[in-house]
């Protein structure tokens, strides 16, 4: 098949790169010339494990080629796929900005029959107006339907989602439309979820805001199990072995982030609200979020003290999670500004997100190191932010003698608790008791902190 992909972000490049993989004749869009040619010479504008070889082989082998031509794309391809940005609004919901312009381009260089198709993430009622967008523009009198066809892809395993999906949902009025999809999709051998357009719109929507309800729930679990002895870990274990419930986001941390969750549950309660409807749980599943991350921020500023001037604080983590350089929404970059402005200089430390991190945090009272050992080196404590797997195995001999005071705050339960205090270390988990420091401070809901035992 022929397929035009406008938009090379993290859904786009990854759609064009695998669509071509599978056979397809593909042709990937973007505005931004020099990304294009980045991108023709393998040079990914994004981190994604296995995308480069990807990208290059089927470059090759010329069934992936990219340009800068949506009229280009548009008239050399049977299925159209709009895989722009829908940020947030300061309003809560979607931007559409880009997908408008795209439709209306779409429009005028339509000539023939194509299957448009909407990928990006957007809010119920969307794909219908972008038929009317399309129609109002369109410089021939050609026919032309609309699909909605969610991505389900966690950044960090994409290339693997866009191969062996759970599911794939298909909207659509027209069952031209729907043979077309099939034909894309039926050799995976996976469910095909074939509806209407508003259920698919609000499908994505959905299930990102269980999946974060998910993570908002055991994070509420963690406050109660630092409170009552518990460890929140055996906590999750438990429930996760549960086949009704799953093991899956139930890791107590620092609250979810990225481009999708946050932007994601906020455009579902706008969406209830427009709806005359208050999606009470949501408003909680966002209230909880933050103050997961200002209670983690409390357990340094009540072992250190409130103001963090001279204080040294060692961060491992940028991303919004790991296996990516995506720091859009960080809960990690947002409490390294959130130290920084206490007084604290930051030295920091990711696999990936450096560069990226760099032009949102600037230079200011932080130094980013060459490796995560740089990171402890004369340092008065150490944060754990993102949950890349080499942290999980740092060698704790080595990172006691480098720091200044043997205390780490490990804000994604990384590390194993009995080892770390077994050590000599004063460790912070999220969700698990303190060895010798007692939670002394059980506050209501809404008002995080602890008061340990010496009075710090």
């Amino acid at each position: 098949m022929k397929i035009c992909v406008i938009g090379t972000g993290y859904v786009g490049l990854v759609g064009a790169a695998i669509f071509s993989d599978w056979g397809n004749e593909v042709i990937g869009v973007d505005i931004d010339a020099e990304k294009i040619e980045r991108i023709k010479k393998g040079e990914m504008p994004i981190y994604e494990p296995g995308l480069s070889e990807i990208v290059l082989k089927n470059i090759s082998e010329n069934r992936l080629t990219f340009t800068t031509s949506l009229s280009e794309g548009v008239k050399n391809s049977e299925i159209i796929f709009i895989c722009v940005g829908t940020p947030q609004s300061e309003t809560g919901d979607a931007d559409l900005s880009a997908v408008w312009k795209v439709a209306e381009d779409i429009g005028k260089n339509l000539d023939g029959y194509k299957v448009i198709v909407t990928k990006s993430t957007v809010p119920v009622g969307t794909n219908e107006k972008v038929k009317k967008v399309v129609k109002e523009n369109l410089t021939y009198h050609v026919d032309f339907d609309i699909v909605s066809n969610p991505e389900f892809l966690r950044e960090g395993y994409s290339v693997e989602d866009m191969r062996n999906p759970d599911r794939t949902v298909i909207g659509s009025e027209s069952e031209r439309a729907f043979a077309v999809m099939r034909s894309l999709y039926e050799h995976l051998g996976k469910p095909i979820v074939d509806c209407d357009l508003k259920s698919a719109e609000m499908v994505k929507y959905a299930s990102n805001a269980f999946l974060a309800s998910k993570i908002s729930f055991i994070n509420e679990m963690a406050q109660i199990c630092e409170r009552s002895g518990a460890d929140v870990s055996i906590v999750a274990k438990g429930m996760g072995l549960d086949n009704r419930i799953g093991p899956k986001f139930l890791n107590a941390g620092i609250g979810y982030g990225g481009s999708c969750f946050p932007k994601d549950v906020a455009a579902l309660y706008k969406t209830s609200t427009d709806q005359a409807y208050d999606f009470k749980l949501l408003r909680g599943v966002m209230e909880v979020n933050e103050i997961q991350k200002s209670y983690f921020v409390s357990k340094i500023t009540r072992f250190f003290g409130s103001n963090l001037s001279g204080k040294t604080i060692g961060a491992l983590g940028l991303a919004f999670k790991e296996n990516t350089d995506d720091i859009r929404d960080s809960v990690a970059v947002e409490i390294v500004k959130i130290l920084r402005g206490l007084g604290a200089y930051i030295k920091v430390y990711d696999p990936q997100a450096m560069y990226n991190a760099k032009k949102v945090l600037g230079e200011t009272s932080i130094k980013y190191c060459l490796d995560k050992y740089e990171v402890m080196e004369e340092a008065d404590g150490l944060a754990i932010l993102t949950e890349w797997k080499e942290f999980g195995n740092i060698d704790l001999e080595k990172v006691k003698l480098a720091l200044r005071n043997p205390v780490i705050f490990d804000g994604r339960n990384i590390l194993d608790k009995e080892k770390v205090e077994s050590l000599g270390f004063t460790y912070f988990a999220v969700g698990k008791r303190t060895g010798g420091v007692e939670l002394l401070d059980k506050r209501p809901s809404g008002t995080p902190g602890v008061i340990l035992k010496n009075g710090s």
